[in-house]
């Protein structure tokens, strides 16, 4: 029997991230959900899934050039999957500055990832900069997703300067082109572009091959517009995240549940878009 759930969005919950990649971050972020974040181990985060009975995708991190904190390496993240297959698999990340950058790529599916995390915002970089482009192209050519944070970030919120971060990189006006350039790459748009979900929507009416993850967010707080086309006509092009060690993937699911929608519309959103372009059963 498949699993009730893929959440979509999961960090590691594990101090190389957190107390690395996101030193002098998690703080903001915190404030900002209104949620503590808990490390945990991988075998903890494992067991935290079985007992959802649900699977989780796993997220790099490569943010380097533009940050300067450590990386959480591909190869991290394939041995997670590797050792706990039954819950896990992951998403590779490309630092777009690097000159290996599309090397990269391939070597992200040859690690059997199933495609890239970009931050447009903390890589400080716009994907409609044709300069990129070349490493979408190859994430197309492998049969890699590429997922994009889009919309505000609750890292460096409330922060004089927001930390130095730029949240119009994040604008989900800046996939369309992506989209539109690469017909066969599979784009999904992390958090629904928030506050200009309604651009993103417009997008994914527009183009099929653009999907919605709707992680980062309370689910009885996910504003109306977005609720609607979940339950309608773009039900087939959202995918349920938690963005945890943010939020829980237990409180997501309680939420979504306090939603009422119809359940084929949870199955789908749940588990089955997914499953489909992740090609995970």
């Amino acid at each position: 029997m498949p699993p009730r759930a893929i959440d979509f969005h999961v960090h590691l919950p594990t101090p190389d991230w957190l107390d690395g990649s996101m030193a002098g971050y998690v703080e903001a972020a915190e404030a900002y959900f209104r949620s503590p974040v808990r490390r945990e181990s991988l075998a903890e985060l494992a067991e935290r899934y079985r007992r959802l009975d649900a699977k989780a995708v796993l997220l790099a991190w490569d943010a380097e050039t533009a940050t300067g904190r450590p990386r959480v390496p591909n190869e991290t993240v394939a041995a997670a999957c590797q050792d706990y297959p039954d819950v896990f698999t992951g998403l590779g990340s490309v630092d777009p500055h690097k000159a290996d950058a599309v090397a990269e790529v391939a070597n992200i599916a040859q690690l059997g990832l199933r495609g890239v995390k970009f931050h447009p915002s903390l890589q400080a970089f716009a994907p409609d900069d044709p300069e990129y482009w070349p490493i979408f192209a190859a994430c197309a050519d492998h049969d890699l997703i590429a997922l994009f944070h889009t919309g505000t970030s609750g890292i460096g919120a409330r922060q004089p300067g927001g930390q130095g971060i730029r949240i119009d990189y994040a604008h989900p006006m800046k996939l369309d082109p992506v989209a539109a350039a690469h017909p066969d790459l599979t784009v999904v748009a992390a958090h629904f572009g928030w506050p200009w979900h309604m651009d993103l929507i417009a997008i994914a009416l527009h183009k099929t091959n653009v999907y919605i993850d709707i992680s980062g967010w309370a689910p009885k707080r996910i504003p109306a517009e977005v609720t609607r086309e979940l339950r309608g006509r773009l039900s087939g092009q959202f995918v349920w995240g938690s963005d945890f060690p943010f939020f829980s993937p237990e409180r997501c699911l309680a939420d979504l549940a306090d939603l009422d929608l119809p359940t084929e519309v949870t199955q789908t959103v749940l588990h089955d878009n997914a499953a489909r372009i992740l090609r995970w059963d």
